[in-house]
């Protein structure tokens, strides 16, 4: 297997067919062809359906790409670890919508500043929709609501969360789960960990009786548990950071508010720009006098 061939089948796959994989790496479409070809011959199956002038991946071909980016994606690595060369290419980065308001604007800024080279994308996402996308490839980092489950997912701690259940201004305290009875629930998807913990502490095994309504952003949440609506569970930094927003906080038990935010990664696959996002991350960490060690770990240890 040429590692080559392996460059030119990631590119075909990329740009969705020959010729326009040719023009991406300067060649004929008739080089791209045979290296195909080669490729094929070389794992011994057919990497593409071919349907026409379009091409479809095979379930063989899928298995290799995930293979194919990894040798590549650590080939990059090496080659700027050898070099010593700063930290270049693109970072996918994922985010709870929470995390990206209160935490990562001067993050970010630093970041950027430190390795002005590095092109940033973030996406924002609920925490299992932000480890699936780790695990599958289409974010190279991300930061969750508590460590990972999935095998392969190493993780450094990140931020410390305090959450907070809010009620309108006029609703009376709530001091226990017996004390939010009847009451709507605002939350984000399902896929949210914080929903999770409010289901938890509710003690519920599910929420399919309860009045759920679902948002997607933390703002619209307020404003609908400030005109009654309902209440919900979340950081209290958001809430911080709305100093407008006209909602009482109650306080849930330690045990289920406070959270830690990890710093995500696929193990074993640790780019250029994820390295000097971790060791940012690391800095962060030691300044702020929590737990600096820096390790990886591995989910579930």
């Amino acid at each position: 297997m040429n590692f080559t061939d392996l460059q030119v089948f990631r590119a075909v796959v990329e740009e969705g067919g020959i010729v326009k994989a040719a023009r991406k790496l300067h060649r004929v479409p008739s080089n791209i062809s045979t290296r195909i070809r080669q490729l094929e011959a070389s794992v011994g199956i057919p990497l593409f359906h071919r349907d026409r002038q379009r091409l479809h991946l095979s379930p063989g071909g899928e298995v290799l790409l995930g293979y194919a980016e990894r040798l590549i994606s650590l080939s990059d690595e090496a080659r700027h670890v050898v070099s010593g060369a700063a930290p270049q290419g693109l970072l996918k980065l994922g985010a709870l919508e929470s995390t990206a308001a209160s935490r990562l604007s001067g993050i970010l800024a630093e970041f950027h500043r430190r390795y002005p080279d590095v092109r940033l994308e973030l996406t924002t996402g609920t925490n299992d929709a932000l480890v699936s996308a780790v695990a599958e490839r289409r974010l190279d980092a991300a930061f969750i609501a508590e460590p990972p489950s999935a095998r392969g997912l190493a993780w450094l701690p990140a931020f410390r969360e305090s959450l907070v259940l809010i009620s309108s201004a006029d609703h009376p305290p709530i001091t226990t789960a017996r004390g939010a009875e009847g009451q709507s629930l605002i939350a984000f998807p399902n896929g949210c960990a914080y929903r999770r913990v409010l289901q938890r502490w509710l003690k519920r095994e599910s929420l399919a009786t309860v009045r759920v309504l679902e948002l997607s952003s933390y703002h619209a949440i307020v404003a609908c548990v400030a005109a009654g609506a309902g209440i919900a569970l979340m950081p209290e930094a958001v809430l911080d950071a709305m100093p407008q927003a006209r909602v009482r906080r109650n306080r849930i038990p330690r045990a289920q508010s406070a959270m830690a935010t990890p710093l995500i990664w696929r193990e074993g696959e640790i780019s250029p720009p994820v390295q000097a996002l971790r060791t940012l991350m690391a800095s962060v960490v030691k300044s702020s006098g929590r737990n600096s060690d820096g390790r990886r770990t591995k989910a579930g240890k």
